[in-house]
C-alpha cells in the first residue's frame, strides 16, 4: 500500500492505507528525518526573513494576472503549539488537500479533463515557450487553477482563452506527455472533444445561472446534474418531502442527480460510490485525526464525519453537524464535507471544501461576547414577533488562524463562516460562526486606495481611516454570528430550496447583512465594549453602500448583470434603501469632477429603512413567499447602470487595483523519529504556478472523467 504522502505521476493512484501505522511507514521522503535520539529540529523556514511571523519582510502579494492577485496569509502561533497539535493540523491538512479536486468536477463535468491537459503541456512542452499562444495557454491555466475550472469564480462565465485552437491542437500533438485519455479515446478524439469545450463561447457559456425566465438547470453548466430539467428535480425531491416534518435531512447535499434509462437515479458521494478514490485518502486522514484528537467532543464529531463518509447518509450528516456545534473548547477545528449551495442554481448540493485552522483566544473575546448577546439581538430585532426564536440555542463565535483551506474555499476564501445551514438544527441545536483573522489580516495589509477614491469627502475619509478596519470587523462577526443565526420558519414552511428555489441563496445572504448593518449603529455596541462609539457603525454604512452600489460593479464585466448571490445581496439592499429614502434625501448620490458618488446624509432614517427591508425579507423566508422575494431580486439586485458601470471600472483602471484577490497556501512538512511525527515546520511558498503543479502531482486521485 502507499500512503497519500507518495504519490506516482499521472492520475490513477493505489488505495490508501487503512491504518495510521501503514500511513505512516511510508512517510519518509516526503518528509524530514529527525535523528534518533536527538531533539527535533527546529522547524525550516521557507526563507530566513519571511517566514517569521510579524517579519516586515514577508510579502503579502506575490503575483498578478488577469483580474486578480495571488496573496499569502501568516500563520502567527504555529510554531509554538505542542507537537500533539500540530500532528493533528497536520493530518486535517492532509484531508482537506485530498478532496480539493472534487471541486473541479463538481463545478463543471470537462474541467479535470482540461486542466490536466494543460498542466501536462506546462510541464513538458519541449518547443519554444516564449511566444504568444505559450503565454496565453500559461495565463489560461492559472485562471482555470484560481477559478477551480474553466469558469470566472465570481460572474461565472467561461474563459475565452488567448490562444487559437490551432495552437492548442499544436501544443498537445507537441508534447511527449501521458495525457487524460478516455478509455480507447486517441489523442486527436481528445483535442477534438476539449475545443469546443475551450473555444466555442456558446457551450457551456455560464456556470450558474439564475435567470427565472430560463430552466436554470438546463442553462448552467455545473455537474451536480445530468439530463434533467428543473421540473423534473423539484419534482423528484417533492415526492420525496415528508408532509409537516420539522427536521428535514438536506436532500441531495452529497450527490449527483442522474437520469438512467429514463428514471432519475442520486449518485452519492462517498466511500464506495462517487468520489471514492478521493474520499477514501480523506477518510484515511480524519481517522489519523481521530488518534490524536484534544477531547472527547472534538473525537466524537471527527468520527461521525468518518461516518457520513463512509455510509453517505443524510441522518448521519445531521448527526455530524450536531456533534460539531458541541465541540466548543477544542483549540483546533476544521470545516470538511460538502458544505455550501452557492454553485447549485436550485441551492441543494453543497461543493467540497474543507478550513483547517486554530482558536485566535484574545481576538476571540470580541465575537464571543457577541454570541453571548444572541438572545438580547433576537428579541430587538425588528421580525414579526411570530418570527422571533424565543429561545435561542447553542450559540457560539471565535476567531481563527487558518491554515489550510481547499476545494471551494481556495484559492478565494470566505472571511467569515456561519455553520450548519440546516434551519432545523440552527433552531433546535444552535449555530457556530469563526471569523478568519490571518486572512482579513492578509487582506488588510494590501488595500489600496479604493476606499479613497470612492470616499466623498474628508469627513468619510477620515472617519473610515480611524474605524473602517473595527467597522468591517463587526460587520463578519454580526453577519455570521447573528445574521444566520436568527429568525426561524412557520410551522409547515419548507426549506430554502423548495420555497424560494433559485433566490433563497441571495436572500439568505441579504438578510444576515441587514442584520449586521441594523444593529451596527446600536449603542449596544458601545455596552458590550465592541466599539467606541456609534460613529463606527456609521462607517459601517457608508463602507456597504459604497461598495453595494459602486465598487463591487468592477468585479462585473461590462453589459453584464449581477450574478453573484452576495453581489446581489447588496445591491437589493442599497438601491432598494436609496430609492425608498429619497423623499427624505436619506442617500444622496452626488457628481463632482464627473465622478459619481453615494453619501449617507441620515444615519438614522438608513437604520430604520435597513429594520424595514429586513423585517420583510425574514417575512418571506418565514412563509416561503417565493413571488415577493422574485420581486425584490428582479427589480433591485440585477441590473446594472451602464453608464455608472464604466465608469466605476474607468476608476478602478487608474488604481490599478485587480478586482479580486485569492490565496496560497502555507505547507505543512513532517518531521519524522522512525514512523512517528515528532514535529510539523510550515513552510510559505511563493510561486502560485509551482504549488499548483505540487498539488496536481500529490492530489490528484480522480479519474478525469467522472
Amino acid at each position: 500500500m502507499i500512503s497519500p504522502l507518495t504519490r506516482s505521476r499521472g492520475a490513477h493512484f493505489s488505495r490508501p492505507p487503512t491504518t495510521v501505522s501503514s500511513m505512516l511507514s511510508s512517510i519518509v521522503g516526503a518528509g524530514t528525518t529527525a535523528d534518533q535520539g536527538a531533539d527535533p529540529p527546529a522547524p525550516a523556514r521557507a526563507t530566513a526573513d519571511e517566514s517569521a511571523p510579524g517579519s516586515p519582510e514577508f510579502r503579502v502579494e506575490v503575483e498578478r494576472f488577469a483580474d486578480v492577485r495571488i496573496l499569502r496569509y501568516r500563520v502567527p502561533g504555529f510554531e509554538a503549539l505542542d507537537a500533539r497539535t500540530k500532528k493533528l493540523l497536520y493530518y486535517l491538512y492532509e484531508a482537506a488537500l485530498c478532496g480539493r479536486e472534487i471541486t473541479y468536477d463538481q463545478k463543471y463535468r470537462y474541467n479535470l479533463g482540461v486542466k490536466r491537459t494543460l498542466e501536462q503541456i506546462v510541464r513538458y512542452y519541449p518547443g519554444e515557450r516564449d511566444t504568444d499562444d505559450f503565454r496565453a495557454l500559461t495565463l489560461y491555466l492559472k485562471r482555470v487553477w484560481f477559478a477551480n475550472g474553466i469558469h470566472h469564480h465570481y460572474a461565472h462565465d467561461k474563459f475565452a482563452p488567448g490562444f487559437s485552437a490551432a495552437a492548442f491542437a499544436a501544443f498537445v500533438r507537441g508534447t511527449p506527455a501521458e495525457f487524460p485519455l478516455r478509455a480507447g479515446q486517441s489523442l486527436e478524439e481528445l483535442i477534438a472533444e476539449l475545443t469546443p469545450v475551450m473555444f466555442d463561447a456558446q457551450v457551456d457559456a455560464k456556470l450558474v445561472s439564475k435567470n427565472a425566465d430560463r430552466d436554470v438547470l438546463t442553462s448552467s453548466a455545473v455537474n451536480f446534474y445530468s439530463g434533467l430539467t428543473q421540473r423534473e428535480v423539484e419534482t423528484f425531491y417533492a415526492e420525496r418531502a415528508v408532509e409537516g416534518a420539522e427536521a428535514r435531512v438536506a436532500h441531495g447535499i452529497n450527490s449527483r442527480l442522474v437520469k438512467v434509462d429514463g428514471v432519475a437515479v442520486e449518485q452519492v458521494q462517498k466511500v464506495g460510490g462517487r468520489y471514492t478514490e478521493a474520499i477514501e485518502r480523506i477518510v484515511a486522514w480524519l481517522e489519523a485525526a481521530v488518534s490524536c484528537a484534544e477531547n472527547e467532543a472534538q473525537r466524537a464529531a471527527l468520527e461521525k464525519l468518518i461516518r457520513f463518509y463512509r455510509t453517505g447518509s443524510l441522518e448521519d450528516w445531521d448527526d455530524y453537524n450536531i456533534a460539531w456545534l458541541r465541540d466548543t473548547d477544542s483549540h483546533v477545528d476544521v470545516v470538511n464535507g460538502f458544505i455550501e449551495v452557492y454553485n447549485d442554481p436550485l441551492g441543494m448540493r453543497g461543493t467540497f471544501e474543507s478550513v483547517v485552522s486554530f482558536r485566535d483566544p484574545e481576538a476571540t473575546r470580541r465575537i464571543g461576547t457577541i454570541a453571548a448577546a444572541a438572545q438580547w439581538f433576537e428579541n430587538h430585532m425588528p421580525f414579526f414577533g411570530r418570527h422571533k426564536k424565543q429561545s435561542v440555542t447553542g450559540i457560539s463565535g471565535k476567531v481563527i488562524t487558518v491554515v489550510i483551506e481547499s476545494g471551494d474555499a481556495s484559492p478565494t476564501t470566505p472571511i467569515g463562516i456561519n455553520l450548519p445551514n440546516s434551519d432545523w438544527i440552527r433552531r433546535e441545536h444552535g449555530s457556530k460562526s469563526v471569523t478568519l483573522a490571518n486572512v482579513v489580516a492578509a487582506y488588510n495589509a494590501v488595500r489600496g486606495g479604493a476606499d479613497r477614491e470612492f470616499s466623498y469627502g474628508p469627513a468619510e475619509v477620515e472617519r473610515n481611516a480611524r474605524y473602517g478596519e473595527l467597522a468591517a470587523m463587526l460587520h463578519v462577526d454580526l453577519h455570521e454570528v447573528i445574521g444566520h443565526g436568527s429568525g426561524q420558519i412557520e410551522r409547515g414552511v419548507g426549506p430554502l430550496h423548495e420555497t424560494l428555489k433559485n433566490y433563497g441563496s441571495t436572500l439568505e445572504e441579504a438578510r444576515a447583512d441587514l442584520v449586521a448593518l441594523y444593529f451596527a449603529v446600536d449603542p449596544k455596541l458601545v455596552e458590550l465594549g465592541l466599539m467606541p462609539s456609534v460613529e463606527v457603525g456609521h462607517a459601517a454604512y457608508d463602507q456597504f453602500i459604497r461598495n453595494a452600489l459602486l465598487q463591487q460593479l468592477n468585479r462585473v464585466e461590462l453589459g453584464k448583470d449581477l450574478e453573484e448571490d452576495h453581489m446581489r445581496n447588496r445591491q437589493l439592499i442599497a438601491a432598494w434603501a436609496y430609492e425608498h429614502g429619497l423623499a427624505d434625501n436619506v442617500i444622496e448620490r452626488r457628481a463632482r469632477d464627473g465622478k459619481t458618488f453615494f453619501v449617507v446624509n441620515d444615519y438614522t432614517k438608513l437604520r430604520a429603512l435597513f429594520g424595514r427591508l429586513l423585517r420583510e425579507l425574514q417575512r418571506i423566508k418565514s412563509t416561503g413567499d417565493y413571488a415577493a422575494i422574485r420581486e425584490l431580486v428582479e427589480r433591485y439586485a440585477v441590473k446594472v447602470d451602464p453608464a455608472l458601470h464604466a465608469e466605476v471600472r474607468a476608476r478602478y483602471t487608474a488604481l490599478d487595483l485587480p478586482a479580486y484577490a485569492g490565496f496560497m497556501g502555507p505547507r505543512l512538512v513532517p518531521v519524522l523519529r522512525g514512523e512517528e511525527i515528532v514535529d510539523v515546520r510550515i513552510e510559505y511558498p511563493d510561486d502560485f504556478t509551482a504549488q499548483m503543479l505540487e498539488y496536481a502531482d500529490q492530489y490528484a486521485f480522480l479519474p478525469a472523467w467522472n
